[in-house]
C-alpha cells in the first residue's frame, strides 16, 4: 500500500547525487601533492577514484535500503563510475573520469529528447510523484527541457575539462554545475504551473533536480 512506502527526502536524494563526488574531492585533496609532481598527483587520482567507486556503490545501496528503489539514472551512474573509474585506474589518465559526466549528459539527454520526439515523457516515469497533476504536454515539455539542459550540461562539461586543471575541474563540479541544475530547475516552475501542477500540491522531490554528477 502506498501508506508502507519508505519517505523520501530531496536532501537525501541530493546526497545520493553528490555524496561520492564529494569523497572523490575530499580524498584527492588529502592525498595530492603540495609541489606540482605527475607521479604524486596520478597518485592522488587514483586513490580519490578508488574511494569515488566504492562511495557510488554505498550510495546505491543506501538508495535501495532507504528509498525501497534505485532510479534507472542512478544505475547507469554507478555503473559508468565503476566503469571509467576502472580504466582511470588501469590506464593511470585521469580523463576517464573527466569523460563520464559528459557520456552520462549525452546518454540522458539523448533519452529524453528520443522519448519526447515520440511522445513519450520518460521523466514522468521518474517523478512522477513529485509533479501531481501534471498533464501529458506539461511532462512532454518538461522531458524536452531537461534533454537539452543535459546536452548543454555535455558540453559545458567538455569546455571546462579542457580548460581547467584536474582539481579545478573537481570543484566546477559543485559550484558550476549543481547551482546551474538548481536554477535550471526553478525555471521551470512557470510553465508546470500552467500545465496543472497544484502549487500546494509540489512536493519536496520536485525541489530536487535529477542527478548530474
Amino acid at each position: 500500500m502506498a501508506d508502507d512506502a519508505k519517505p523520501k527526502s530531496g536532501w537525501l536524494n541530493i546526497l545520493v547525487d553528490y555524496g561520492p563526488l564529494l569523497v572523490f574531492l575530499g580524498t584527492y585533496k588529502f592525498y595530492a601533492p603540495e609541489e606540482s609532481s605527475p607521479l604524486g598527483e596520478i597518485a592522488a587520482v587514483i586513490r580519490g577514484t578508488v574511494a569515488f567507486m566504492v562511495a557510488a556503490v554505498v550510495a546505491l545501496v543506501f538508495s535501495k535500503w532507504k528509498f525501497g528503489r534505485v532510479s534507472p539514472m542512478l544505475w547507469l551512474s554507478t555503473a559508468l563510475i565503476v566503469g571509467f573509474g576502472a580504466l582511470t585506474i588501469w590506464l593511470r589518465d585521469e580523463s576517464f573520469i573527466q569523460i563520464k559526466p559528459t557520456v552520462i549528459y549525452v546518454l540522458f539527454g539523448l533519452a529524453l529528447i528520443i522519448g519526447w520526439l515520440r511522445g513519450r515523457a520518460l521523466l514522468e516515469i521518474l517523478l512522477g510523484a513529485a509533479f501531481e497533476g501534471l498533464d501529458e504536454q506539461g511532462w512532454l515539455k518538461l522531458s524536452r527541457n531537461w534533454g537539452l539542459f543535459f546536452f548543454a550540461l555535455a558540453a559545458l562539461n567538455e569546455v571546462l575539462r579542457a580548460t581547467l586543471s584536474f582539481e579545478s575541474w573537481l570543484w566546477a563540479k559543485l559550484w558550476v554545475f549543481l547551482p546551474l541544475s538548481f536554477l535550471f530547475t526553478f525555471t521551470q516552475i512557470p510553465m508546470l504551473l500552467r500545465h496543472g501542477l497544484a502549487a500546494e500540491g509540489v512536493k519536496e522531490e520536485e525541489q530536487t533536480p535529477p542527478p548530474t554528477a
